[in-house]
């Protein structure tokens, strides 16, 4: 069965369980923040110490570049409803 805003459901198999996914752009933006904050944390936790203080750069940096990803996934969920659906209809007002 599909899901009518275009976010068929994932199934991931674990050993003898699964894990089902329903609305994969949802999942998508989720990820997509837990990296940001895994990235600026490091980052934070490299510039205590003078030492690794241009490593911590870097982690900002890719932090950086997860924050411009998520406007990618919204647009591309708004892209997808609007293949799926009439017009005159829109998606959910939630910003994924």
């Amino acid at each position: 069965m599909r899901d009518p805003a275009g976010s068929s459901s994932w199934v991931l198999r674990i050993g003898h369980e699964e894990l089902l996914i329903r609305k994969r752009y949802e999942f998508i933006s989720i990820v997509n923040d837990f990296l940001i904050a895994i990235w600026f944390i490091a980052g934070s936790l490299l510039f205590f110490h003078g030492d690794t203080a241009t490593a911590g750069t870097w982690p900002y940096l890719l932090g950086s570049c997860e924050l411009a990803v998520r406007p990618m996934i919204r647009l591309a969920r708004h892209v997808r409803l609007r293949r799926l659906r009439p017009v005159g209809l829109r998606g959910s007002v939630q910003d994924f």
